[in-house]
């Protein structure tokens, strides 16, 4: 069975995931951080808060397919 606390983070996740599908970079944010409010150690939304922040900046082409490509090590 799964704790509370992870529940929070995995439904605080899926919703995370969903908007950053769909491009909405500054509510997904705010469902990653959500997360890690839970859990501050989910590894998951930490990477995703990133990304989020990173597309927040620097926002993908119109036509992207999701897929985050690293541009430096």
């Amino acid at each position: 069975m799964i704790s509370e606390q992870k529940r929070k983070v995995l439904d605080a996740f899926s919703e995370g995931r969903k908007l950053y599908k769909l491009m909405q970079f500054g509510e997904a944010l705010k469902k990653f951080d959500e997360a890690l409010l839970s859990d501050p150690e989910d590894g998951p939304s930490k990477v995703y808060s990133l990304r989020c922040k990173h597309y927040i900046e620097n926002p993908p082409p119109e036509d992207w397919d999701g897929v985050f490509v690293m541009t430096t090590k």
